[in-house]
């Protein structure tokens, strides 16, 4: 990090020592944490460069599984000129892992309303199905808690939790189609996987 630190100073804008440095770290040095500072560092040098926090999101994401932070330097990437439009995505993603699913339906919503790319619409479709299906899913899961505890059995059909007034209505999934349901476990589930709609 020291070695790295003084060729960075050398010129501000020399970039590659930061991405260089944090690779070494990583792979090398197996410390992720000090990739993290190396990155940050670069950014703070060059606020303009967005390749730093997509990068620390990059690492956060697939190697840690860290989707909090990987939520947090995808943003930073984003608000950056320049960043790729896939980036968006990658936040988006990040975001529902976090199972901050009002974030992630509302970014998802933006990528679909916004692209005019057509493979681009239907992967944001896609997931914004699974975003709402997690959402249905869980208000199931809650009440169907709550019948057990009243009842203690599982409700025989769904339309028993809107009976009994633990929901208003029964959801259905993002194409207007009923939600599977086993009265043997609790479990609910959506009629369709996302990605063969």
């Amino acid at each position: 990090d020291h070695v790295f630190s003084i060729i960075s100073e050398l010129d501000h804008r020399y970039l590659d020592p930061y991405e260089l440095a944090a690779l070494v770290a990583v792979y090398d040095a197996k410390d992720i944490n000090l990739a993290f500072k190396i990155l940050d560092r670069g950014l703070k040098k060059n606020p303009d460069q967005w390749i730093f926090p997509f990068q620390a999101g990059h690492y956060a994401q697939m190697l840690l599984r860290n989707y909090s932070v990987a939520q947090d330097y995808y943003k930073k990437a984003m608000e950056i000129k320049g960043a790729p439009a896939h980036t968006q995505r990658l936040y988006a993603n990040s975001t529902f892992k976090t199972m901050d699913y009002d974030t992630a339906w509302q970014s998802w919503h933006e990528i679909y309303n916004t692209t005019e790319d057509e493979r681009i619409k239907k992967i944001a479709s896609n997931h914004l199905y699974q975003v709402k299906t997690a959402i249905d899913v869980r208000s199931f899961e809650e009440a169907i808690e709550r019948f057990k505890e009243s009842f203690s059995r599982h409700p025989q059909e769904l339309v028993e939790l809107v009976q009994a007034g633990l929901l208003n209505s029964l959801p259905q999934d993002l194409d207007g189609k009923d939600y599977t349901y086993d009265p043997q476990t609790g479990e609910v589930k959506s009629p369709t996987i996302p990605w063969k709609r």
